[in-house]
């Protein structure tokens, strides 16, 4: 994520829309066991909080997908063998892999 879209996420007063979801009630029972546990002032604010964690790891891992497939072309472009690229990239995934 670009620096001005980090500093615009950062600011408190966004402007905030209504969501409804539904939830198993145990999970909802924990989540309001453990907000406090974790310095959140209930649990919807650890939702949000959940939810950003994820969208964050989404959109690097996505952004950076973006960057490795404009790579690809350009090597692409320079002539580099098909076959080399496929290794290659499959090497990277299996060795960038989470564990």
């Amino acid at each position: 994520m670009n620096a001005a879209k980090l500093k615009a996420r950062l600011r408190k007063d966004r402007p905030m829309v209504m969501v409804s979801i539904r939830m198993p009630a145990d999970v909802v029972a924990d989540l309001k066991r453990i907000a406090p546990q974790l310095g959140f002032s209930g649990y919807q604010p650890l939702i949000r909080a959940y939810v950003g964690q994820g969208l964050r790891a989404d959109l690097e891992r996505l952004e950076g997908d973006t960057a490795v497939t404009q790579l690809i072309q350009s090597l692409r472009r320079q002539g580099i063998a098909e076959e080399v690229l496929q290794t290659a990239v499959a090497e990277s995934r299996v060795r960038y892999e989470v564990k």
